[in-house]
């Protein structure tokens, strides 16, 4: 079995390839690859599929960015009809707290004074101590709540001024701004293009660059987005490189206490149930799906 292996071992390439495919094989080189042939064909694949992974889409990141209930909102009358529920049954199931003890500890005081057999000398030990009734202490809170004065829950004028950040304080409000899209004047969330080499949050947070101050310390509320909406450009606009914009939803809040913004034209800050009236309607129902509030 070795002597075939040997012999074969010893022939040449040309000679074995005649051998295999029974005729005669004339002189071939092998190609020898180097470095650079390697480099240039990585970066041709490269070229080809850089160009085709070139969508021809616009990506953009927009902001929902919202000012929280600052007061607690009005309740509804069926829930002030269970809250009224859930307070009596509180009352039935609840024990005397220290102020009810003490009020009914006055209230046999009293009745012991009023008996015929009364002896004074049974309240020696109080002799000392200035008696407060609980009352007493009841009147005295009842006259502190008198000149307690409570913030207004309803600004008023401020309500309608849209530009306002102080407008409906027991409701949440959102940012739109006045941009150019096309040959039109749009409200819309604040939003950026996509640059390569960045994330789409790292967009969304240069978005809220031109604005105020404040913006800066919105909290943004995870890394991914929250919504999408996608919209063709016209006929007339669209070509192969560009046919239309996908943007990319991501939401922020205002800190507690951030600085009022000045009014500004371009910016507005609306409820949930003004935003049919400035936004175009299919972006507007896209937006109302994460945006939280009434």
């Amino acid at each position: 079995m070795a002597a075939p292996s040997g012999r074969m071992a010893s022939l040449s390439m040309r000679h074995y390839l005649s051998r295999l495919v029974g005729k005669p094989v004339g002189f071939c080189a092998v190609r020898q690859f180097t470095n650079n042939s390697c480099l240039r064909g990585l970066s041709l694949q490269s070229k080809i599929t850089t160009e085709g992974l070139r969508s021809p889409w616009t990506l953009m990141a927009a902001v929902c960015l919202q000012r929280l209930p600052v007061v607690s909102a009005d309740r509804s009358p069926t829930e002030q009809r269970f809250g009224r529920m859930l307070s009596e049954m509180e009352l039935e199931k609840s024990i005397l707290s220290d102020h009810e003890l003490r009020l009914h500890e006055d209230a046999e005081r009293l009745r012991r004074k009023q008996a015929d057999g009364y002896d004074s000398d049974d309240e020696d030990y109080r002799k000392d101590q200035d008696i407060v009734l609980a009352q007493d202490l009841e009147d005295s809170w009842e006259q502190k709540l008198k000149s307690f004065q409570p913030a207004p829950r309803v600004v008023g004028e401020v309500d309608q001024d849209l530009t306002s950040m102080e407008r409906y304080l027991g409701d949440s409000l959102v940012l739109v701004a006045e941009q150019q899209v096309g040959s039109e004047r749009l409200w819309m969330l604040p939003q950026a293009e996509w640059r390569e080499g960045e994330t789409l949050r790292h967009t969304a947070e240069r978005a809220l660059a031109p604005l105020p101050a404040a913006a800066h310390k919105a909290t943004f509320l995870g890394n991914a987005p929250c919504g999408f909406y996608k919209y063709k450009l016209p006929k007339a606009a669209r070509t192969d490189s560009s046919v239309g914009v996908k943007i990319f939803f991501f939401k922020a809040v205002l800190p507690h206490g951030a600085v009022l913004w000045p009014s500004n034209g371009a910016l507005m800050w609306l409820r949930k149930q003004e935003l049919q009236r400035f936004l175009r309607p299919a972006y507007s129902v896209k937006v109302e799906r994460f945006f939280l509030g009434r």
